[in-house]
């Protein structure tokens, strides 16, 4: 929350219409094309099927007001839908700077035709589409596993901590700065506003966080009975200083005597701590739950920082579609000049060496014949990409070379970032 706020470099808007004569696939087994608007439902009910959802009017309501049917796939076996995948076009904070992202999701293949080669036609469709195209440089999604989407070059370039707190044990530390502001509970259309603000002022500088239009809030906000699962609807706090302005809110429910944070922004640390001195007040609940980030402030807030247990997980997947494009999109905090050997067999377009050069707010990546400094994969620099697992965490795995003594430290410092990376998703559909 507290990285600081840079201006985005120059970019081209990513294009959007794509035509359906690139890699389009017709004579393949399972021919792939765009949708049309009339096959949503057919399309959905595709995706709720593999997913082992019920099909219900509504249940991807908050998908078809979203997604873009000329960026959205379709397998077929004859009239049939078997598989599909769409992209949503995002702007994604990177480390100093914004830039576009093709944000994958709703990817699902029917079990009945499953290990034909589905999933990897999409995938291979897509991102050749974006490259050939000029798209966004960056393609990220949220994985439903963890195995899958490696072979396409994809890696975990950020995890979130799911965090659970006993309330019964949870108190602020005496030095903690909830600050003067206050706190009310509104409903969704006299919150949205001020949701939408802190919002837009927090995912500017939040490396991870990407932009939410309106039909995106409306996404988010989406909150139909059968979706909660027996808890009970959205509840909005909103943080506001005693000038009025607004500046952190949570959107949260109850299931029993357990209170689900949902989402928490906030973008001073006063109102962090006053929105978690709520939560840590709130009647009649005994736990509480809420996924964050990795390096999340809540357990140095606490007397007891054992009030709270965390289980990490991977959170954001990114994939470099160009790899030159992408690099020079972020910034780096170190001045780096290094040669990197690349190998991407799935896009192979970026295999070779790239010469990656930084200093400041200028940065240059162009092809080279000189010797390579490091030896890694484009799944590699896509773990690395948003300043989250490092480059030298990755050698001692094995997955980055060193060919120049003293490269690998270098670019590491100069990959990562101030604060750990984190996404925070949409909702369930959609997924990114």
């Amino acid at each position: 929350m507290n990285a600081p706020h840079v201006n985005a470099p120059h970019t081209n808007a990513p294009h959007t219409d794509i035509p359906h004569t690139i890699a389009s696939h017709t004579n393949a087994p399972h021919p792939l094309r765009t949708i049309e608007a009339h096959e949503f439902d057919a399309w959905a009910r595709m995706v709720t099927t593999t997913y082992g959802q019920d099909w219900r009017e509504g249940a991807l309501r908050s998908a078809r007001s979203v997604i873009e049917p000329a960026r959205t796939l379709a397998a077929y076996d004859g009239r049939d839908i078997v598989g599909g995948a769409s992209v949503y076009g995002r702007v994604l904070t990177v480390p100093g700077a914004r830039t576009p992202v093709a944000g994958v999701t709703l990817v699902a293949v029917l079990p009945t035709h499953r290990r034909r080669g589905i999933l990897t036609a999409m995938m291979r469709r897509q991102l050749t589409e974006l490259h050939e195209s000029g798209g966004e440089a960056i393609a990220a999604l949220n994985a439903a596993e963890a195995t899958i989407y490696g072979r396409f070059g994809y890696a975990a370039a950020s995890h979130l901590a799911r965090i659970r707190g006993d309330k019964r044990d949870m108190a602020l530390r005496a030095d903690a700065d909830p600050g003067p502001g206050t706190l009310r509970l509104l409903d969704a259309d006299r919150a949205r506003p001020l949701l939408e603000k802190i919002h837009d002022t927090a995912r500017l500088r939040t490396v991870g966080w990407v932009d939410r239009a309106e039909k995106y809030w409306d996404a988010r906000l989406h909150d139909p009975e059968h979706a909660r699962h027996g808890a009970t609807a959205l509840r909005f706090a909103v943080h506001s200083e005693p000038g009025g302005e607004a500046t952190g809110y949570a959107l949260y429910r109850s299931e029993g005597r357990t209170v689900q944070i949902v989402e928490l922004v906030a973008t001073t640390r006063q109102s962090y701590a006053s929105l978690w001195r709520y939560f840590i007040d709130l009647d009649a609940h005994d736990h509480l739950t809420y996924e964050g980030a990795v390096d999340e402030p809540l357990p140095h807030l606490l007397r007891d920082p054992r009030a709270v247990r965390t289980t990490v997980v991977d959170n954001l997947w990114v994939r470099l579609v160009d790899v030159g494009r992408a690099l020079t999109a972020r910034r780096y905090p170190a001045g780096l000049d290094v040669v990197l050997e690349v190998e991407d067999t799935f896009c192979p377009w970026n295999t070779g060496r790239h010469h990656l050069r930084a200093e400041g707010k200028t940065v240059t990546c162009e092809r080279t014949r000189a010797r390579a400094d490091l030896r890694l994969s484009a799944a590699e620099l896509g773990a690395a990409y948003l300043g989250g697992p490092t480059l030298t965490a990755l050698a001692a795995a094995g997955r980055v070379q060193e060919l120049r003594p003293g490269a690998l430290a270098a670019a590491s410092r100069a990959f990562r970032g101030e604060r750990e990376p984190f996404h925070v998703s949409g909702g369930a559909f959609p997924a990114f």
